[in-house]
């Protein structure tokens, strides 16, 4: 079952407190990004974040789950959760502080 695009626009509306939210198409699901870095994804309608020392604590409690067959596990964040607007927007926030910042991609050699 494919992520349905209103549940992508609803993550990113709760999610305004914590900085630039964007969600890019992959793979037939969604990426989500914090000011540029990826924090997780949504997946059969699901959100996946990435498992840091400080969105764990955020998040307990919280179960552990993999967006995808032989993805590493990730925090699954379960929907009853995503109407609080402000402690979503904080676990995503604190998820993305603790997140390296991404490398820069090297240009495409011309032939």
């Amino acid at each position: 079952m494919a992520t349905q695009q209103r549940t992508v626009d609803y993550l990113l509306e709760q999610a305004t407190g914590a900085g630039t939210v964007s969600a890019k198409p992959m793979f037939g699901e969604y990426g989500v990004y914090v000011d540029g870095k990826m924090i997780g994804s949504v997946c059969d309608d699901r959100l996946y974040v990435k498992p840091t020392a400080s969105g764990r604590v955020h998040a307990e409690p919280v179960s552990d789950g993999a967006p995808y067959p032989g993805a590493k596990s990730h925090l699954l964040i379960e929907a009853d959760r995503w109407d609080d607007a402000e402690w979503l927007g904080e676990l995503l926030r604190v998820t993305a502080a603790e997140l390296p910042i991404p490398k820069p991609r090297k240009p495409k050699r011309s032939m």
